[in-house]
């Protein structure tokens, strides 16, 4: 039991739901706060390749021990959570963003920018798994759209500051940018930590009989040693991990893609740059998919909603290699490429709750959400075979052929693996 949620007393009726909104509106703005440390990342490249010297490959390995770190650091802090409540774990994590982007700022040589990056990335795993953790566990009836718009602040957050930060870039250099960000954004989280904390037994509403075909929940909680050994754990795993992997390399290379089809440096609105929009659509487009997928998951389904998720984000990797050249299709798709990633952010954990229970939530999605660090490792070779070819367009065909293939294992394997969980439990 929480620390957090034995230190108020329980609401209900509506007290009860205006109290848990207002815990889920802390979560998204502390979930904004550590978005640009992931999808701001591809505008520090090329200004620390040109001030150090270092290859843009290892340059990039600072990013893979940053989703490292985010990912496989967060079952320890789900645990965490779980049994003492969010604040510390949340806290934590304020406290490191601002000593993990600080020390970035001041890198002196490579091995510092991984130290700073992975005590980075270990922070923003604290943050997103209490997050989540938090919201799933508060949003019975509502899973798909709550946790859609938690993991949307994150999603979307970037928007809010890359253009600050491309500013402060330009005219001050990346390490104020590092400096100043780092301390206000991990000061925000830290403050936001004070006040969450996860309800107490019966504070969350149940689903409404109505949707109860639609959202088919576990009648128990499954611990984590249980969860890992279900077999449908794994597929959804798998499946993860393929999807983790194409955003991945996309969000880590899509400053240096833009560059490369000679339109990055394009003005395109109200004296703006291509790529300066298209980073600002792309996240705005990824924030409000989470929330949006979500939204349709709660009214079709989770499975069915993958599908079509997966299926329109395939055909807009391969469409951007067709219209990339112009901006205005640079931008577009850009969106739609994060809008139809993005949504694995909600969904994921969703399921995962409705199939292995809330009571050890937190734990239980931060295991499956080690599949984005696992998927991390790939980032570098995706440079290495565009090293090898010399087109950029191969990692986007790439990445579309791994979207058609996930459509085809949700619809084969993993919509019967979930059914067949069900049904051994109800056995």
């Amino acid at each position: 039991m929480s620390i957090a949620a034995d230190s108020i007393a329980p609401v209900s009726g509506a007290s009860q739901s205006k109290e848990r909104w207002k815990y889920l509106v802390l979560c998204v703005i502390a979930m904004v706060m550590i978005a640009n440390l992931q999808y701001g990342w591809s505008v520090f490249v090329l200004p620390l390749q040109k001030a150090t010297g270092w290859q843009i490959s290892q340059i990039q390995f600072a990013f893979t021990l940053f989703v490292a770190l985010e990912t496989w650091g967060t079952p320890l802090n789900g645990w965490i959570a779980d049994r003492i409540g969010p604040r510390v774990v949340m806290g934590m994590g304020g406290l490191l963003i601002a000593v993990g982007w600080i020390l970035n700022a001041y890198a002196g040589s490579i091995w510092s920018l991984y130290f700073g990056s992975a005590l980075t990335g270990f922070a923003a795993g604290a943050v997103y798994c209490t997050g989540v953790g938090t919201t799933v566990k508060w949003f019975k009836d509502n899973r798909g759209l709550a946790v859609g718009l938690v993991a949307g602040g994150f999603g979307a957050g970037t928007a809010l500051t890359i253009i600050p930060i491309r500013m402060v870039i330009e005219n001050y250099g990346y390490s104020a940018a590092f400096f100043w960000f780092g301390l206000i954004q991990g000061g925000i989280v830290l403050l936001i930590s004070l006040f969450v904390r996860n309800p107490r037994p019966g504070e969350a509403p149940e689903p409404k009989k109505k949707d109860e075909n639609k959202i088919e929940q576990t009648s128990r909680s499954y611990s984590p040693r249980e969860m890992l050994s279900s077999r449908v754990f794994w597929v959804l795993y798998v499946l993860d991990l393929l999807m983790c992997a194409g955003g991945l390399a996309f969000t880590a290379y899509l400053a240096p893609i833009a560059h490369a089809y000679h339109v990055a440096d394009s003005v395109v609105l109200l004296g703006a740059t291509a790529l300066s929009v298209a980073l600002v659509f792309a996240n705005v487009m990824n924030g409000v998919a989470r929330p949006f997928f979500g939204w349709v998951s709660d009214r079709i389904g989770l499975w069915e909603t993958m599908s079509l998720a997966f299926a329109i984000g395939g055909v807009s990797y391969y469409l951007l290699t067709v219209v990339g050249q112009n901006p205005y299709g640079l931008i577009f798709f850009t969106g739609m490429i994060f809008f139809c990633w993005g949504e694995i952010f909600s969904l994921f954990p969703a399921m995962c709750t409705d199939l292995f229970g809330s009571a050890y939530a937190t734990t239980n999605t931060s295991l499956l959400y080690t599949a984005k660090g696992a998927a991390g490792f790939l980032v570098p070779v995706a440079a290495l075979v565009v090293g090898q070819t010399g087109n950029w367009n191969n990692l986007l065909l790439l990445a579309a052929g791994i979207n058609i293939l996930a459509v085809v294992a949700v619809v084969t394997v993993l919509r019967p693996a979930v059914i067949r969980h069900h049904e051994q439990e109800a056995g």
